[in-house]
């Protein structure tokens, strides 16, 4: 049995290695730039951007900061792998944020009405969640694949609609409680004991059990997409629709499956609120949290890996954004505008760094083509 060409080994390796290093060029350099942008509006208005970066650093490598970024972690990294995996599809679902809100208000319901043993009522809720958010995200598909509408306008059309439909359903008598009261605030009736899903009690606090499930569909993302026919047909139509149907994949097919995947993710995403912290479906819940995911998605490249450093990144600034006004004069919409400048660095990034790989690859071309031309040639002279 013959070894492998150590030559061959080695150029194989570096071309990993160039293609690792170019993967991470792009959401570094885009931090990178967001800071500079951020420190450069600090120093205008005659703050010192790097205490404002060392008071959210204490924050972030504190015990009750790194729990309180982790919980945020696992919520921003179920919005971001819900966008993500449409955007592997070549899909744009805008709607992320529609069908979360109905996933975890239809589940807040079912978990104020029915009371299970907790081994039965929690995967009820999460099935409840995931089919609500699965079920919304189908109609746009549907639209897209049987009348050609862009998944882009209907998602987005959808997210008002939810809100109208959330607005129908919660009000007393319906699934909100029928009970006099002169608060303002309309909300579900709190889920029963059984609904709670477990927590770890750490030296920084409660860190939530739901970061498990994250995790769960993190590797079930990853697996889906490198291990089976289904995610090879996923990346296939992605990049060419015409290439797919000529290989024999059933493009309709993958788009209806691809779009009711990422809003069953998306129904996950205000579970972890619901079922830990608040217990009920109303005000508390935090909205915008599709378009965060869109953010993290970009950022992470629609990898699980990459969405959830991404996760970590956006919580890590928010949580300790919330000190700079507390530990100093400094003001909280700094980190809105990171988070911001962040979404825009990392387009141009990648567009830098997409046009330097290309460079590259056009040089190796050219320097093994002229490689072979001298080979000949010595050849020939020899000869």
């Amino acid at each position: 049995m013959t070894s492998p060409n150590p030559a061959k080994r080695t150029l194989a390796q570096r071309f990993d290695a160039e293609r690792i290093t170019l993967g991470l060029a792009a959401p570094v350099l885009a931090v990178l730039l967001s800071v500079l942008i951020c420190s450069i509006l600090l120093l205008s208005s005659g703050r010192d951007p790097i205490k404002a970066f060392q008071v959210m650093f204490d924050y972030g490598t504190a015990s009750d900061g790194q729990v309180a970024t982790l919980n945020r972690a696992t919520v921003y990294f179920l919005a971001g792998a819900a966008a993500a995996f449409g955007f592997r599809m070549n899909l744009f679902n805008i709607g992320v944020d529609g069908q979360y809100k109905l996933g975890v208000l239809f589940a807040a319901y079912v978990g104020s009405q029915v009371d299970l043993p907790s081994f039965l009522q929690i995967p009820l809720l999460l099935i409840v969640a995931m089919l609500t958010g699965a079920i919304w995200a189908s109609v746009a598909g549907l639209l897209k694949v049987y009348r050609g509408v862009s998944e882009v306008i209907s998602t987005i059309m959808l997210n008002a609609i939810s809100t109208a439909v959330v607005g129908l359903l919660l009000v007393p008598g319906v699934f909100a409680p029928k009970v006099g009261t002169t608060s303002n605030s309309v909300q579900t009736a709190p889920i029963s004991q059984s609904s709670h899903f477990f927590s770890f009690d750490t030296a920084g606090g409660t860190l939530w059990g739901f970061v498990v499930v994250a995790i769960l569909v993190g590797v079930a993302f990853q697996f889906v997409l490198a291990r089976t026919r289904f995610g090879f047909d996923l990346r296939a139509t992605g990049r060419s629709e015409t290439a797919a149907t000529a290989s024999g994949v059933n493009v309709k097919r993958m788009v209806l499956t691809s779009m009711a995947v990422s809003g069953a993710i998306a129904g996950l995403i205000g579970l972890p609120e619901l079922t830990q912290s608040s217990y009920y479906f109303g005000q508390s819940i935090q909205p915008g949290l599709g378009f965060i995911g869109i953010s993290v998605a970009l950022l992470g490249r629609n990898t699980p890996i990459g969405v959830a450093f991404s996760a970590l990144l956006f919580a890590f600034l928010d949580t300790s954004g919330i000190q700079l006004p507390l530990k100093g004069d400094f003001p909280q919409e700094i980190v809105q505008v990171m988070e911001g400048t962040i979404v825009i660095c990392v387009v141009v990034a990648y567009e830098l760094v997409r046009r330097y790989g290309l460079k590259r690859q056009q040089q190796k071309v050219g320097a093994e083509l002229a490689a072979q031309a001298a080979s000949a040639a010595n050849k020939e002279v020899a000869a």
